[in-house]
C-alpha cells in the first residue's frame, strides 16, 4: 500500500526525513520555486547544493560499474542568479546529484524515487531508484538530459518525489545485510560492487 501525507508526517516527526517540510512549498520570499515538501501521497526532496557531477568521456576508458573510475565524473559549478542556485546539465549527458534531505526508512517500507513533471517536460529523466527497508542516508540522484539543449537543475528546490510503499516486515533488511550504500553522506556516492 502507498502511504499518505498523514503517515509521512508522523514518520518524519520520528526522524524518517530530515529536514522535513510539512507542506508543499511553491514559493520562497515571493519567488517561485520548483515545489518541494509533503504532498498527498509522497514527499518531494530537494537537490543539495553541495555537489553535482557529470559524466565525461576519458579517451581509452569504458565506464565499468565493477571498477568505477572517478575520473569519468567531473564536478560542476554551482551557479546563481535571480532564479536561484542551479547546476547545468549539458545536452545528451548524464549527471549525479544528492538529496538535501536525509532518510531513515522503516523496516517495513521501500521508497521509490520518481522524476518530477516540471523537469520531465524539459527533457530531464530522473532514474527510478529504491531506498530499501532500513536504508539510511542522503540519496544519490541520477539524471539524464535527453534534450538537445543544456538544462538547469535547481539546488534547494524539488527535484524528485519519494513514494513510500508498505509491505510485511522483511526477513533481511538493507541494514541487516549491511548494504554497500548505507549511511551515504551529503555528497555523490559512486558505483560500488
Amino acid at each position: 500500500m502507498i502511504k499518505n501525507d498523514t503517515w509521512i508526517k508522523e514518520q518524519a516527526a520520528a526522524g524518517m526525513i530530515k529536514p522535513f517540510e510539512p507542506k508543499l512549498v511553491r514559493s520562497l520570499d515571493g519567488f517561485p520555486v520548483i515545489s518541494y515538501g509533503l504532498s498527498s501521497f509522497g514527499y518531494d526532496v530537494r537537490l543539495s547544493p553541495v555537489e553535482f557531477r557529470i559524466f565525461r568521456h576519458v579517451p581509452g576508458t569504458v565506464v565499468d560499474p565493477k571498477h568505477f573510475n572517478p575520473a569519468n565524473l567531473e564536478s560542476t559549478e554551482l551557479h546563481e542568479d535571480e532564479s536561484g542556485q542551479y547546476f547545468v546539465l549539458p545536452a545528451h549527458s548524464y549527471g549525479l546529484g544528492v538529496a538535501l534531505e536525509r532518510l531513515e526508512v522503516p523496516d517495513y517500507i521501500t521508497v521509490i524515487c520518481m522524476g518530477k513533471s516540471t523537469y520531465a517536460r524539459c527533457g530531464i529523466i530522473a532514474n527510478i531508484t529504491p531506498a530499501e527497508a532500513s536504508w539510511r542516508g542522503h540519496l544519490t540522484l541520477e539524471f539524464s538530459n535527453s534534450s538537445s539543449a543544456d538544462c538547469r537543475i535547481y539546488a534547494n528546490e524539488g527535484v524528485v518525489q519519494l513514494l513510500f510503499l508498505e509491505g510485511e516486515p522483511c526477513a533481511v533488511s538493507y541494514e541487516t545485510r549491511q548494504g554497500k550504500y548505507q549511511d551515504q553522506s551529503e555528497v555523490v556516492t559512486l558505483a560500488r560492487v
